[in-house]
Parts: C-alpha cells; structure tokens; sequence
C-alpha cells in the first residue's frame, strides 16, 4: 500500500510504513516540505494513489465535500507521545490495510480502529 504521511506526524511513521513494505512519504520529503498546503498534498496522493496519514480532520472535510484525497488514514488519539503512536501503528497495521482496501477513510483511535465507507458519508454531503 502506498502512504503520504503529513506534516503533524513523525517523519519516523513514514519510516515504520516502508520497512513494513509500504511505499511511504512524509511531507518533509516534498520540495515545499511541510509548508505543503493540505490541497496539495491531496492532489498529490489521489495522483499517485496514496492514502494520506493525518491528524487534521479538514481532510476528511475535503474528502466529504470534494472527493479528494481519496483515501484517509486518521489518527484520532488526541494527543500521544511520538512512540507511543508509532508502537499504536505497528501493533494495528496488519488490521489497517485491509480496512483501507474496501473503506475510504479509517480512524484509528488509542483503543478502537473503525472504517468509514464512501456510502455512509454521501448522506453528509
């Protein structure tokens, strides 16, 4: 599975997802780093077929609203240590990519994992 990870995550997620076999991206690699704006970001993952990793909640706004970025990761833990998320990660990624290969967007939680499809959120539209 393909990941761009945004700028409010560690770049180490981006790490911990390749060494797991994912294509993984963090912000920090693009040319405008972390200053890259959320609709880019978007862009770029729905061009390149990635699910973006974020806390920032307006992606799944755009995501209701636009269609884009296609595909979400949340993370919804408020807020947690940097490897405290990263040991959160590991220890649910084999239950996020399936959930990622039939729901649009996934939350991911300090204790619960839930996937959203496309069809229960066009009601919000």
């Amino acid at each position: 599975m393909k990941f761009l990870v945004d700028a409010q995550l560690p770049r180490r997620l981006a790490v911990l997802l390749s060494e797991a076999g994912h294509d993984a991206v963090h912000t920090s690699d693009f040319l405008l780093g972390n200053r890259t704006t959320d609709h880019q970001i978007a862009m770029r993952a729905d061009r390149e077929d990635r699910v973006v990793v974020t806390k920032d909640r307006d992606f799944w706004v755009s995501h209701v609203l636009r269609g884009s970025p296609r595909s979400l990761l949340i993370i919804a833990t408020g807020n947690i240590t940097n490897a405290a998320l990263l040991e959160l990660c590991t220890a649910h990624l084999c239950e996020i990519v399936p959930l990622l290969k039939t729901c649009a967007v996934v939350e991911m939680g300090r204790d619960r994992l839930v996937g959203h499809t496309d069809s229960e959120t066009d009601g919000q539209r």
